[in-house]
């Protein structure tokens, strides 16, 4: 499989908003929505504008992940303590790429960019019902670390959140 992960840059915004529209009802089956603002083409760019800006900082990384230069995907690390060295990874895949093992394959390009002196310690979170993001956390080395007991109704289930940390090995 051949794919990349891209650093996000002003020039993917158009890319970027096509691909969250076709994937948007996707999305919403996994994760809470984003709301309606969020698709407004002015608020998007907006929005992905503040977050070029958090990146420059060394805030956030925000990767695309692309197939011949398509948007497939898109890898996070975001809220990056500097002085606890951690960050919180995100992901997501487009409805006819899941199920291929791109996620997987893109979380394990984004650890090996990751500087381990800087940041040696990831967390992330899924739901209950996502059973291949479980999947894909623990073949990357990531450990449960906990089950939230606060929970939301999407779709009529009851959805909970679960915890996963990956440390560095020293």
């Amino acid at each position: 499989m051949n794919i990349s992960i891209e650093m996000l840059s002003l020039d993917d915004l158009t890319d970027l908003y096509l691909f969250e529209q076709k994937n948007r009802v996707y999305f919403e089956q996994m994760v809470p929505s984003r709301g309606e603002e969020y698709y407004l083409p002015e608020i998007f760019n907006s929005r992905n504008k503040t977050l070029l800006e958090e990146q420059a900082r060394g805030e956030s990384y925000f990767y695309l992940i692309k197939q011949d230069n398509a948007i497939i995907g898109r890898i996070n690390l975001v809220d990056i303590d500097k002085k606890q060295k951690r960050g919180e990874l995100g992901y997501r895949i487009g409805e006819v790429n899941t199920g291929k093992g791109i996620a997987s394959l893109a979380l394990q390009m984004l650890l090996q960019t990751i500087s381990w002196e800087e940041i040696n310690q990831v967390d992330a979170k899924t739901t209950t019902n996502n059973i291949p993001s479980q999947k894909v956390l623990e073949k990357n080395g990531f450990q449960k670390i906990s089950s939230h007991k606060e929970f939301y109704y999407m779709n009529g289930e009851k959805i909970e959140f679960i915890s996963y940390r990956k440390e560095v090995e020293k």
